[in-house]
């Protein structure tokens, strides 16, 4: 497609193709000047205020967050390190929530993002210190009052699973009425989503049923009841659940025989998981990591301002016309 009109930003290139929204990963420990108190440099809280108001300024809503960022926090739901890590937590969202206290209701606020010891089960160790980081954040943002009083937050089931989410996530105590959301991701099947190696399947859903390019679990069924346990225990109950993160790799590689029907599979469940997840109330944040070649999840070419891939654009926008 043709470049968007000189002057047109990276903000106006999404709203224009259908979004109202964005996620902005965000790290911050990177960018701290004092090790003891967690001072944030003012120049690194000046640049993500910079890139929040692109979006807000455009009548977009935004939620910002901590991102793995090092993995200090995201890394470490263990009694060893939670004393450690709650106290930057604190630290931190004390300084973000003030530098942000005057932004309204387009602003969200994410206190982590896959908090995880590893991928199994989580044990009750791991969960007690995750559920412990989402109550530090949200104390932290409400202590700051002004419009933080009543912002909405956005807490995290662990390693934002929907199956150990619908077990064990219980939202944090909070002043605020009703200001709460849960965040969940979705990458299933991962072989198909996300997988790069030799096991890797090209294909998915009831088009190319029977096919060995097909994973052998994941497929609609699947999408039904993983949104429907959000559904049970969250979205009928008045909470909202963010799915903060979904998508699936484009395998640019693939022989040109079998291209198409990888984009074909690929676009359906983009619309697919899209469809559903607003029919059950999750509200779907798609991850476009920025690559837009082989195994990357991009859309938009942040180079060039341009649509990348405008069949799975429309793949995604049609979902919830």
């Amino acid at each position: 497609r043709e470049p968007w009109p000189p002057g047109w930003s990276h903000e106006d290139l999404v709203k224009r193709s259908g979004f109202n929204a964005v996620r902005i990963p965000t790290a911050w420990s990177g960018y701290i000047e004092d090790r003891n108190t967690h001072k944030l440099k003012d120049e690194w809280i000046m640049r993500v205020r910079e890139v929040v108001d692109y979006c807000v300024d455009n009548g977009m809503y935004v939620i910002i967050n901590i991102h793995w960022d090092g993995g200090w926090l995201e890394n470490n739901p263990t009694y060893a390190r939670q004393a450690e890590v709650n106290k930057k937590q604190k630290a931190l969202w004390e300084q973000i929530a003030v530098a942000f206290r005057d932004y309204d209701e387009h602003l969200l606020f994410a206190g982590t993002n896959e908090v995880h010891a590893n991928y199994n089960r989580p044990t009750t160790e791991h969960l007690q210190v995750q559920m412990s980081y989402n109550q530090t954040f949200t104390d932290a943002v409400r202590s700051t009052g002004g419009r933080n009083a009543w912002r909405v937050l956005v807490a995290q089931g662990y390693n934002t699973n929907i199956q150990y989410t619908y077990e064990s996530l219980v939202l944090p105590k909070d002043p605020a009425v009703s200001r709460m959301m849960a965040e969940v991701h979705y990458y299933d099947p991962y072989d198909f989503t996300l997988e790069s190696g030799t096991s890797a399947k090209y294909l998915w859903g009831k088009h190319f049923k029977g096919s060995t390019a097909v994973s052998a679990w994941g497929q609609e069924e699947w999408v039904n009841e993983a949104f429907g346990l959000m559904k049970e225990k969250f979205t009928s109950q008045g909470i909202p659940v963010i799915l903060g993160e979904y998508g699936a790799i484009y395998r640019s590689s693939l022989p040109a025989n079998v291209l198409d029907d990888h984009k074909k599979a690929r676009n359906h469940y983009l619309n697919y998981i899209t469809k559903t997840a607003k029919g059950y109330g999750l509200i779907p944040f798609y991850w476009d990591n920025g690559g837009t070649g082989n195994n990357a999840l991009g859309i938009f070419d942040r180079s060039n301002l341009t649509v990348a891939h405008p069949d799975a654009l429309d793949a995604l926008t049609s979902a919830v016309e």
